[in-house]
């Protein structure tokens, strides 16, 4: 949240007071060294909380309807460690001692001293920021490698087990974006399971697999005879995930009727069944994914612009695999593990094997990774997983990087590198048409006469040692 002069501080401070005068009194005073939010009550500074979690509470316990020691309670049943400066008459001082033992880290009477408040307010600050890195820097010691299902030890993982485990006490709603295979789901049941609701329901729906005719009824449900085939009432995903979370999967793929709809249903927290014009309260932590730019089909009107800051306002981005190769050969030597458990197969990877699948793009992300492993586990003879038991494109990758680098490394000249690359181009399209040379010249795009001259030339035959058909490691 910037400030007046545009700039955005490291710390974020909410001021819940009733009285407009104090709000603004405590902005001026912090707003040199703190991004300073303010709320006039007890709801609307739960709503501020949903939508950014503060670092520091300056609350005010005697207000009209809710008080200030409610909030206390609603954090703590949240899970949420935020520390608390109650503000309070000199004649409530017990009601402030009550909020000591709630919780709360500190209070000030009015009318406050100024410069003293501020001190209270930096010190509190500093040690929250203290705790934080003193988490971050015991988890990078202890190596730590997974939270929830995800694994990684590269930076970005890290960064994203920092997110995840932040924003999962809130209510705040996420968007996990990312590339297909990349994790999206396991980040969504990270966050419930570390979240206070993780005894509630966690219902995931994909949007994107579901006629979109069907999708208004698959969301909110339908009351019987509410269309042809609705021939009794049926309770949609909404309602199953009360008192939990709902994964919204591919959300970019709704249509946009339904995405006015599921706005309203946000804004509202309440549904109404198709059929039906009762209203149902829901208590519903909403989580996000897709795999599509958003940003740009909200450019392109393809996705409502409200909608997506309804659900934007946690944005996590799943990295691509290529993006942490560092932690290819941790997922890989995990998921092998549990393959095998599973199968009743063992295997280890040869070091080419591991080679390979390092240097490979992986388009697919983790989702092709582990098929490559059920892959290669399958085909693999005494247990040792090789090069030529993963899939053709890793394999083929694989040749294309050893080719280079021994080029660039001066073990082998222009000429023959080419040459090399050109007869496993080849016997490729040879072994793909089964050594129909008719159809491996059409694969090709040359003629079969072409084709038959490169086979003398570069001396292809059908019947090699199986030996070397199989792709030179690294």
């Amino acid at each position: 949240m910037p400030n007046e002069a545009g700039e955005s501080h490291a710390h974020r401070v909410l001021v819940v007071d009733d009285e407009r005068g104090v709000q603004e009194s405590l902005r001026m005073l912090l707003k040199q060294e703190c991004d300073v939010a303010t709320a006039a009550g007890i709801d609307a500074a739960l709503d501020a909380i949903d939508v950014q979690t503060p670092d520091l509470i300056l609350l005010d316990l005697l207000m009209p309807g809710r008080n200030g020691l409610e909030l206390l309670k609603e954090l703590e049943e949240r899970g949420m460690r935020i520390p608390v400066i109650v503000l309070t008459a000199t004649k409530a001082v017990a009601t402030a001692v009550e909020a000591m033992k709630r919780g709360a880290a500190d209070y000030v009477t009015k009318p406050f001293e100024p410069e003293a408040l501020r001190l209270k307010v930096r010190a509190l600050l500093a040690h929250g920021a203290l705790e934080e890195e003193v988490v971050r820097l015991r988890a990078e010691v202890s190596g730590r490698q997974q939270v929830g299902g995800m694994i990684g030890r590269s930076p970005v993982m890290q960064d994203i087990f920092r997110a995840v485990e932040r924003v999962a006490p809130s209510r705040a709603s996420v968007l996990i974006s990312g590339e297909s295979g990349t994790g999206k789901e396991l980040a969504a049941r990270a966050i419930h399971q570390l979240s206070p609701r993780s005894e509630g329901p966690y219902v995931a729906v994909n949007c994107g697999a579901i006629p979109h005719n069907l999708i208004e009824s698959e969301l909110f449900g339908h009351e019987r005879g509410a269309f042809t085939d609705a021939v009794a009432q049926r309770i949609g995903r909404f309602e199953r995930a009360a008192g939990g979370t709902l994964l919204l999967d591919e959300i970019g793929e709704l249509d946009p009727n339904v995405q006015v709809k599921l706005l309203r249903v946000l804004q509202e927290r309440r549904i109404e069944r198709v059929g039906s014009s009762v209203p149902i309260d829901i208590d519903v932590r909403i989580i996000a994914a897709t795999n599509r730019n958003l940003t740009e089909d909200v450019e392109t009107g393809r996705f409502r612009a409200d909608l997506f800051y309804r659900i934007n306002v946690v944005p996590i981005r799943m990295p691509a695999l290529r993006e942490r190769r560092e932690d290819i050969r941790l997922i890989a030597e995990r998921y092998l593990t549990r393959t095998a458990e599973e199968s009743g197969r063992r295997g280890t990877f040869a070091p080419a094997t591991l080679n390979a699948m390092e240097t490979y793009a992986w388009p697919g992300n983790v989702r092709e990774l582990e098929n490559a492993i059920e892959h290669g586990l399958a085909l693999c003879e005494n247990e040792l997983i090789e090069l030529g038991d993963l899939p053709e494109d890793i394999a083929r990758s694989s040749l294309t990087d050893s080719l280079r680098d021994d080029w660039r490394a001066g073990r082998v000249g222009f000429e023959d590198t080419v040459a090399r690359f050109e007869r496993d181009l080849l016997r490729e399209a040879l072994e793909r048409s089964e050594w129909n040379q008719t159809r491996a010249a059409a694969d090709l795009g040359i003629t079969r006469r072409v084709l038959k001259l490169k086979m003398d030339k570069f001396a292809v035959a059908e019947g090699e040692d199986a030996k070397e058909r199989t792709p030179r490691a690294r």
